[in-house]
């Protein structure tokens, strides 16, 4: 008898539930089916990476979701039902993980190819009217807080992807769209040299997001999601 009731509590520890955390972190995990673990981004995926970005731009990136400025179904019904508070919480998750990036893919672009690239990304082409990504992305590139993201350790394919559909339409942000306006004097050429050189280019230990704009500075274009009052003069890392 005694042998039976312990098998019975035995069997039922084992059968008991373990006990939910309810906490953010938590409630999350469901990124990290697309975003990898701690939003660190897949190896060679499609989709970004979360972790370490500014806050605000995570934020602007989850409202555009929302309200229908981006395009992509699953992001939606994710975001659909979730406050703008809710939606800050999210973005103020991500952006204070401190995890390792991986060590870039190898690229297969031509020598020609990655030199465009690089030309545009730091100096742009006057010509076309296309400012140099580092003027807004920070000469580090890897962005500036609190709405400006980086663009080094994300996966070629998603950034041509983006610069195409921002080129075409199908992907807005907040009016004025200062990404539009760039990526369609973009040629399909440009935008695969650009995403070309990004993808390979490696992020150095530690490196984070500006805290603001270099002393005296200004963005060459005028950014909806982005409040020029929000981007302090300061050349130093957040």
């Amino acid at each position: 008898m005694l042998a039976l009731g312990a098998l019975l509590l035995l069997c039922a520890g084992v059968s008991a539930a373990p006990p939910f955390e309810d906490t953010l972190a938590q409630r999350l995990q469901a990124c990290t089916g697309c975003h990898g673990e701690q939003g660190r981004a897949t190896p060679g995926g499609y989709q970004p990476r979360l972790a370490g970005k500014p806050a605000g731009y995570l934020f602007h990136q989850l409202l555009n979701f929302r309200d229908g400025r981006r395009d992509y179904g699953p992001m939606t019904a994710l975001v659909d039902p979730l406050s703008d508070d809710y939606l800050r919480e999210i973005a103020a998750h991500f952006a204070a993980l401190e995890v390792p990036y991986p060590a870039p893919r190898r690229g297969t672009a031509s020598a020609e190819t990655l030199l465009r690239g690089e030309r545009l990304v730091r100096q742009g082409d006057p010509d076309a009217r296309v400012p140099a990504c580092n003027q807004c992305h920070g000469d580090t590139m890897m962005g500036i807080a609190p709405a400006i993201p980086g663009l080094l350790g994300l996966p070629r394919d998603y950034l041509n992807a983006q610069l195409g559909a921002w080129r075409s339409g199908k992907r807005r942000a907040q009016s004025p769209d200062c990404m539009a306006q760039v990526a369609k004097q973009l040629s399909l050429a440009d935008i695969d040299a650009v995403s070309q050189w990004l993808a390979v280019q490696p992020v150095p230990p530690g490196a984070k997001p500006l805290g603001g704009l270099p002393a005296g500075q200004k963005l060459p274009v005028a950014c909806g999601g982005v409040s020029v009052d929000s981007l302090p003069s300061s050349g130093s890392s957040r």
